[in-house]
């Protein structure tokens, strides 16, 4: 992008560029030179032109703008010009340029980029109501209430009036305001990009403390904007200014490189055009050289590099099939390497990038990266969003009705800006938006009705359901992933289909423990915000979790007492006269289960259920069975199974469940957790058999309680 640099900082343009290689910005037009600031300052000196005139200070960004939008109104422009120069006339840059020189600058990277008119009338003017006595009503009544709402969106709070808090606070104004347009973020880059460029006048600690907001906030927003061009080189400044030896040591070996005699990236770029010439396959090949931070990190992660790392093979054609058609002639003419294959045409990524990736392989083992896209979305990988002129604009043949539809806002920002509205504080926020940002990869997971959720990489089920659910995710007691029962612990996957199991009780709670699972900021906002609301429960939560840690087993003290002389087994008749009889513990049968029996020593029959896994080892053995049969309903003793997932109160209301279904606990078992998933025996004892089917549904319709069974005994593996 043509803007002059006086930092002394900046990489400028790369050396060993290959004749014909693409520019970040204008692949297909001829290059213009920089601008010299001190013409634009002079010009500037000189008051705007005669009405009805372009003033030749904007003359650069005129012709840019024509290039992308030939048919464009140029009179917003020349409005605002005269307005900024006007407004700004007597204020000087630190670099002791004419203050309007940023401005213009600042709205030539957006006009380069492909921007609308609207944005750039908004760009000459984006600093006249900070710095100026301008207005924001004077703005909406000399351009119209989408430049005032640009212009708004990207004017910094007043540190008289925020303190401390004025630059997080200006940040969540922008990105409240980007909710709504996505180019008022358009316009901050280009301002933070040349403001980057000419930091060399600012003392280093004011360097460094800008580059590092730089790095953590605006090259983040620039990668999800899908704004390439502006990302890789604020990536570069910032690496300049944060690491002036690694940049150094990467700009020398750039220059070295430079000075080779060969260039196997030209090699094949030629051998590539001979292909698809011969396929009669229109295209234009070009060499993309790698930006300084690309190649320091190929450096840091092959060590010596060769020729090819330098760079990577563009290849741009006319239309979506004409990729494939490429793609497919470098593959069957030139040697592949398949696993380099990777398709964002078919699933674009979330930044809106679409392109083909391969790789090809040279005799002397070095391998080639090839691009593969259109031209349009290449204009796209550059200027993302900036690209797409107005979003706003209705569909000549849909009519809007007034209505603005963002087909630009993308699920990042919407999560974004849910969870900033509950941030307690500017520095909750400032932390949390950097760590948010961080996340440089997203996942979208399905609904089972076919709805979508958009998440981060490395989210889990208590992230979807607070993705989905808002508050009312406290609720949730679990999850099936592609069909299956999932802790609320489990990291999703791409493509993963989600069911997020809820509660019915109002008055659920969080756990503590899901805040160790929680990887997005609305899902551990959320509970830190319950917690801190309900201290006491929170306090509760932490001494059940304490319990569990120790391996909890409910002691017989800890469970109601059995009242004296009552049975403890149903009524069996066994067919040996004499013989006494007991119920086996290992399968605990009660009636109507299907019985059998076996002698044991001292004479006794010990019944089991016919399915119990030790009725087979005894028939295996060759143990014989004795008859045996219910006699009529009495009590019973039974061992039931019951798995959950990890909650507060849970035992609480599932011993109150039991209770409530006449059962009585004799001794209980409560493992400790594992994955959020807990696993309870209960032996219970029942005033009639029968009661057996509704104590089990009971306590299956405990919140948290997902499954429910007769406990059985495992079968042990036999000796040699």
């Amino acid at each position: 992008m043509s803007a002059e640099a006086t930092n002394s900082v900046t990489p400028g343009p790369m050396p060993g560029a290959v004749s014909g290689a693409v520019t970040p910005t204008a692949p297909r037009r001829k290059a213009r030179p920089r601008i010299d600031l001190r013409r634009l300052g002079r010009a500037a000196l000189l008051g705007p032109a005669a009405r009805g005139r372009l003033p030749d200070a904007i003359s650069h960004v005129v012709e840019a703008h024509r290039a992308h939008h030939p048919d464009a109104d140029l009179e917003p422009l020349r409005q605002a010009y005269v307005l900024a120069e006007s407004s700004h006339r007597g204020q000087m840059r630190k670099s002791g340029e004419p203050y309007i020189t940023h401005p213009l600058a600042v709205t030539l990277i957006l006009a380069e980029l492909g921007a609308e008119t609207t944005t750039l009338t908004a760009s000459l003017l984006h600093d006249t109501v900070e710095d100026t006595d301008v207005t924001l009503d004077q703005v909406r009544d000399q351009f119209g209430e989408e430049v005032r709402y640009l212009v708004d969106g990207v004017t910094k709070l007043e540190k008289v009036d925020y303190g401390a808090a004025a630059e997080p606070e200006t940040f969540r104004k922008m990105l409240v305001a980007t909710g709504n347009d996505v180019r008022v973020m358009s316009i901050k880059l280009a301002d933070r990009l040349h403001n980057m460029r000419t930091l060399g006048v600012m003392r280093p600690e004011k360097q460094e403390r800008i580059a590092k907001v730089t790095r953590d906030v605006l090259i983040p927003l620039a990668e999800r904007l899908g704004v390439q061009a502006l990302k890789t080189e604020l990536e570069d400044l910032v690496f300049a200014i944060l690491h002036p030896e690694e940049y150094a040591h990467t700009r020398e070996l750039i220059v070295r490189n430079a000075a080779r005699t060969d260039d196997p990236l030209a090699e094949v770029a030629d051998e590539v055009r001979g292909v698809l010439r011969e396929a009669d396959i229109q295209a234009e090949v070009l060499i993309r050289p790698r930006h300084f931070v690309s190649l320091h990190r190929v450096s840091r992660k092959r060590g010596r590099l060769r020729g090819s790392d330098f760079g990577r093979v563009l290849v741009l054609v006319n239309e979506d099939a004409d990729c494939y058609g490429v793609l497919g002639e470098l593959h069957t003419c030139m040697t592949p390497v398949v696993s380099e294959f990777k398709d964002f045409i078919a699933v674009p990524k979330f930044n809106l990038y679409q392109s083909l990736h391969t790789a090809v392989a040279r005799e002397d083992g070095q391998v080639v990266e090839v691009l593969i896209r259109t031209h349009q979305m290449h204009k796209v990988a550059e200027a993302g969003v900036v690209a797409l002129g107005n979003p706003y604009a209705p569909a000549l043949d849909d009519p809007a009705d007034g209505e603005r539809v963002d087909p630009t806002r993308p699920g990042w920002l919407s999560r974004l800006l849910d969870w900033q509205e509950a941030a307690p504080d500017p520095d909750h926020f400032w932390s949390t938006l950097r760590e948010d940002l961080a996340q440089d990869r997203e996942i979208t997971v399905f609904r089972p009705d076919g709805g979508t959720i958009g998440l981060p990489d490395g989210a889990t089920c208590v992230d979807a359901a607070y993705a989905q659910y808002g508050e009312d995710a406290h609720a949730c007691i679990g999850a099936r992933v592609n069909g299956r029962l999932a802790t609320l612990s489990t990291v999703l996957k791409d493509g993963d289909t989600v069911q997020l199991l809820m509660g019915q009780d109002p008055a659920s709670e969080p756990s503590r423990e899901w805040l160790e699972h929680a990887h997005t900021p609305a899902a551990r906002i959320a509970i830190q915000r319950w917690l801190a609301a309900h201290p006491a429960q929170a306090e509760s939560q932490q001494s059940e979790a304490r319990i569990d840690e120790d391996r909890t087993a409910l002691r017989p003290a800890d469970v109601p007492e059995q009242p004296a002389g009552r049975p403890a087994v149903g009524h069996v008749l066994a067919d040996l006269a004499g013989a006494s009889v007991r119920l086996a513990r290992c399968c605990t049968p009660v009636p109507p289960d299907e019985i059998t029996g076996f002698t044991v020593r001292g004479g006794a029959v010990t019944v089991h259920r016919v399915e119990c896994a030790v009725v087979a080892r005894m028939k295996k053995g060759g143990r014989a069975e004795v008859a045996v049969r219910w006699g009529e309903a009495a009590e019973c003793r039974v061992t039931l199974l019951a798995e959950s997932f990890v909650r507060p109160h849970l035992l609480a209301d599932l011993t109150e469940a039991m209770a409530s279904e006449g059962a009585e606990i004799v001794s209980a078992t409560v493992e400790p957790p594992a994955q959020q998933q807990v696993r309870h025996t209960y032996t219970v004892q029942l005033p009639d058999a029968g009661h057996l089917p509704a104590l089990m549904r009971a306590m299956r319709n405990v919140a948290g309680v997902y499954d429910v069974s007769r406990a059985q005994s495992q079968p042990q593996p036999q000796s040699g």
